[in-house]
């Protein structure tokens, strides 16, 4: 599932607000730490979409044996996904 632009920034918000409630960090520009946080999880759904990607080509360049051997392309994906995202450290 992906976020909107608009769940992205209204996360970001909840969550430094609640830090600060909660007193778990001290913010002097707390719209600075929000726009922080938007950056930071645009880029990791950027990395995950290019990962996406990588993946696919990888099926595709294998499509025939896939389909010779019965295997299921969404288990193959979700097995090199993982085992891609694990060697580069991606979080997923």
């Amino acid at each position: 599932m992906r976020f909107s632009k608009n769940q992205i920034e209204h996360m970001a918000f909840l969550a430094v607000r609640n830090l600060i409630k909660e007193e778990k960090i001290i913010a002097d520009n707390k719209n600075k730490l929000i726009e922080e946080i938007i950056d930071l999880i645009t880029d990791e759904f950027q990395k995950e979409d290019k990962l996406d990607q990588e993946v696919r080509e990888i099926l595709s360049q294998h499509m025939e044996k896939i389909r010779k051997e019965n295997i299921e392309y969404q288990t193959m994906f979700r097995m090199i996904k993982t085992k891609l995202a694990k060697e580069r450290n991606i979080v997923l």
